[in-house]
């Protein structure tokens, strides 16, 4: 007994065969380093509670691309407080939002990196890699004053970040269509800690 396959089947069976392969062997940008929170620490001063944090995997190969053209690029932080209450919902105490945005002057070849949470005038620099640094680390961020917290009681500190979205000039739209390929949004991340 012998079977005969028709051309039309082996066809679809190379295709398939081929999509297969060539879907596994394309890099995703889903594989890619995902943007997330290290270094996340909660600690205080003698009158306020303070977060530090370290943003890693936000700064892909189409992100720098676009900030060396010139396209100005913000970056969201999140944190928020509560208080865990048992039988009840948790009292939030504090929900903060601050920006880092990063320009590239191409004809000064400057990176300006403004932080919404540092009084004074921005960072200007010409190293890419100070402006990175600057852009991905939030530093002494004061979340509320110690005397709003009360002694004995749990509490949690979360933080997030994202990219925020780019607007471009309608005629830009259609040259810089990767733009929404490169944005990012970590995961909420979480402290617990009794005061």
């Amino acid at each position: 007994m012998t079977f005969k396959i028709s051309h039309n089947i082996k066809t679809i069976i190379c295709a398939l065969v081929a999509f297969v392969c060539l879907t596994c062997a394309w890099p995703a940008p889903a594989l890619a380093e995902e943007a997330r929170i290290t270094d996340f620490v909660v600690t205080n001063t003698r009158d306020d509670l303070l977060i530090y944090l370290t943003l890693e995997g936000c700064f892909t190969k189409d992100i720098e691309e676009a900030i060396l053209t010139g396209i100005p690029t913000t970056f969201s932080i999140f944190a928020s407080l509560s208080r865990h209450r048992s039988f009840w919902m948790d009292k939030e105490i504090a929900d903060l939002t601050i920006t880092h945005s990063i320009t590239y002057d191409s004809l000064k070849k400057e990176f300006t990196v403004v932080r919404s949470e540092k009084e004074g005038p921005p960072l200007v620099t010409r190293d890419f890699s100070e402006a990175k640094k600057a852009m991905s680390e939030v530093d002494s961020l004061k979340i509320v004053a110690l005397d709003k917290l009360e002694k004995g009681h749990k509490y949690q500190v979360q933080a997030k970040a994202e990219l925020d979205k780019v607007t471009l000039p309608l005629y830009l739209h259609y040259v810089l269509f990767f733009v929404s390929a490169w944005d990012f949004e970590t995961k909420w991340y979480t402290i617990d800690f009794m005061y």
